[in-house]
């Protein structure tokens, strides 16, 4: 089975387990995780974070949107450019009005209502989304490639921090060489710091 094969494969098993969590559990367990993210230096040090909106049975990032919010951070937002296929950050505001359901019925920011932000070098911290990590930072995504080619185009290093539930945590994930690593994966149980 070749690489791409493989993880499709992998994905449609840790969504399927992740879909299996009932609600009140994954709001439980991500309030727990959130608050371990938000716990982290890199983030209380932040002053521009890069996060994401859930869809699905996904972790509930949206409550670490608004903790940033609150928290006073410049919180950016990715928007898919369907010319590009490619990221666009925007920063928000307010989350009642600044988005709207996008690509794939994900929120993402409002282009009227947002600034967008073309300087990535500003971006201190990243809450990553994905389907499956391991505890060595290895990441896999939904198969778009869009977080890697955006952090491809970023010539610092912000933090790369990822969210996830225990059950997306496996042994092993096929690499290719366009994959970025996270340096830490927060679950509900443990707090890692990935090789």
């Amino acid at each position: 089975m070749d690489i791409r094969a493989r993880k499709q494969a992998l994905r449609q098993s840790i969504i399927a387990a992740r879909e299996k969590l009932p609600a009140a559990e994954r709001l439980h367990l991500s309030h727990a995780v959130i608050g371990s993210v938000c716990d982290l230096p890199a983030y209380r040090q932040a002053q521009t974070v890069l996060g994401y909106l859930n869809f699905g049975a996904e972790l509930a990032a949206e409550l670490w949107v608004r903790q940033a919010l609150a928290d006073g951070k410049r919180v950016l937002l990715p928007r898919v450019n369907r010319a590009s296929m490619h990221l666009d950050l925007y920063q928000v505001q307010d989350l009642q009005q600044d988005v709207a359901p996008g690509l794939w019925g994900i929120r993402e920011p409002v282009v009227e209502r947002c600034i967008k932000q073309e300087a990535l070098g500003i971006v201190d911290f990243i809450l990553l989304p994905g389907v499956a990590f391991t505890r060595e930072g290895a990441r896999l995504g939904y198969g778009g490639g869009f977080y890697d080619k955006l952090l491809a185009h970023m010539l610092h290093r912000p933090s790369l921090v990822a969210g996830a539930f225990e059950l997306q945590v496996v042994q092993k994930i096929p690499q290719e060489s366009t994959d970025r690593m996270v340096e830490w994966l927060v679950t509900e149980s443990e707090t890692i710091r990935c090789n």
